[in-house]
């Protein structure tokens, strides 16, 4: 496919220009059509300006697609197919107004796979790390039961609420982040340029030192002596540590250990919850059998303990068991949520008290999550005030007592 230039006129007269990819000018000339545009002259760019415009240097600076990028595709392609646009105008037409190289690569591939007469969810597939696999499940749901419309802005509202809690924990953890990285920093000045000045001091004292004195000196000095190792080592674990947990086994065991983490493990554990309930609530009521939408749940809910505890709650189902049984055995919800979802099952309402799950949960979320700093601020106030303690016998208890040893002195 090569890339042509165009230019033409849109339905108000006014004079338009852009570039499109297409095998032949009668392609570029169906798509302005389909978009509206009248076409005065298609010419062939030349292969030397595309190569001078997207060099190397352009690439590595060029940023990646990120989830507001989907968010806002997600809203636009709502619209366009709510106004009835055809899809391949509607791919053209962001892909012309798109300001993001990177997302223009996108729609442009995209594109050219429904060009080649693929489904859309096979063609949003080909980038499944930029998607997810329940982003385009769900695309594949909308298109088989005609309700693609409803689906975009189902995952648009989907999207909005897990963005809104990540940035609500952002800016909860903002605070604490800094005070602890300016205590890590207080530290190794202290250790680097203080501590060493009254390590001179108290070696003239020729007096026995305070166990708390010998031992902020001797880290101290430790401290500056084996820096690199200290680096070293600081890196290393962190590497092992994160290799550790790519593992199947590392994962499982952290995403069950961070759900018990004090302060922090409730609120991982109801925006995890709150998640599943609403990703399962928009699979079933958008057509998806149960065992095929526990299945796509158990891996978009981002948490390998969760997902193994849903993926439980499927094969109880394929067993034949009731939905509430299989949930009440998975231990990780509340009796007021299996109430609800008994009463559902019962009345055949599950959806919309799965979407009042969601909606509980997401509630109790935002509470914790506006209490999260009030939380951590006395732990944080508590580490400072035993660190300055700690600085303050050991560096001012030697003078304390030499002062006192030189009044005994005096007054002899």
């Amino acid at each position: 496919m090569a890339v042509y230039a165009w230019r033409g006129r849109n339905a108000r007269g006014e004079a338009v220009k852009g570039q499109l990819e297409a095998m032949t000018e009668n392609g570029v000339a169906d798509q302005l059509i389909s978009m509206g545009v009248s076409p005065v002259q298609i010419s062939v760019v030349v292969e030397e300006t595309k190569t001078a415009q997207d060099n190397w240097f352009e690439r590595m600076n060029r940023k990646p697609v990120v989830v507001d990028d989907i968010l806002m595709f997600s809203r636009q392609m709502y619209t366009l197919n709510k106004a009835g646009v055809p899809i391949l105008r509607a791919f053209a037409g962001l892909e012309a107004s798109s300001p993001k190289p990177a997302m223009v690569e996108l729609l442009k591939d995209v594109r050219s796979s429904l060009d080649q007469g693929r489904e859309l969810s096979a063609s949003l597939a080909r980038h499944i790390d930029v998607f997810g696999a329940f982003y385009i499940s769900m695309i594949r749901v909308g298109e088989m039961t005609g309700k693609l419309t409803e689906v975009f802005l189902r995952l648009n509202e989907h999207m909005e609420f897990e963005r809104d809690v990540r940035e609500r924990i952002k800016q909860a953890l903002r605070y604490p982040t800094f005070v602890l990285i300016a205590m890590v920093i207080a530290v190794v000045i202290l250790n680097i340029f203080v501590i060493p000045v009254f390590a001179k001091v108290f070696a003239g004292f020729n007096a026995e030192l305070p166990i708390i004195t010998r031992g902020l000196l001797g880290f101290s000095s430790w401290m500056i002596a084996w820096w690199p190792v200290l680096i070293g080592g600081v890196i290393g674990a962190g590497m092992m540590v994160r290799a550790y947990i790519r593992t199947p086994a590392g994962r499982y065991k952290w995403d069950s250990r961070k759900l018990k983490l004090p302060i922090v493990g409730p609120i991982v554990l109801k925006a995890t919850l709150a998640r599943f309930a609403r990703s399962f609530a928009l699979s079933s009521q958008s057509g998806v059998p149960l065992v095929q939408a526990l299945t796509v749940v158990a891996q978009t809910v981002d948490n390998t303990f969760i997902g193994s505890r849903i993926e439980q709650m499927r094969d109880g189902i394929e067993r034949g068991e009731s939905i509430s049984r299989c949930a009440a055995a998975t231990g990780v919800f509340t009796p007021v949520v299996l109430q609800m979802i008994n009463v559902g099952e019962e009345t055949g309402e599950l959806d919309n008290l799965l979407f009042e799950i969601a909606g509980m949960y997401e509630r109790e979320t935002d509470y914790n999550i506006k209490g999260l700093s009030a939380a951590i601020e006395p732990i944080m106030l508590a580490v400072i005030g035993s660190l300055v303690l700690l600085l303050a016998l050991g560096v001012f208890l030697p003078l304390w007592n030499m002062g006192n040893a030189a009044m005994g002195k005096g007054g002899g």
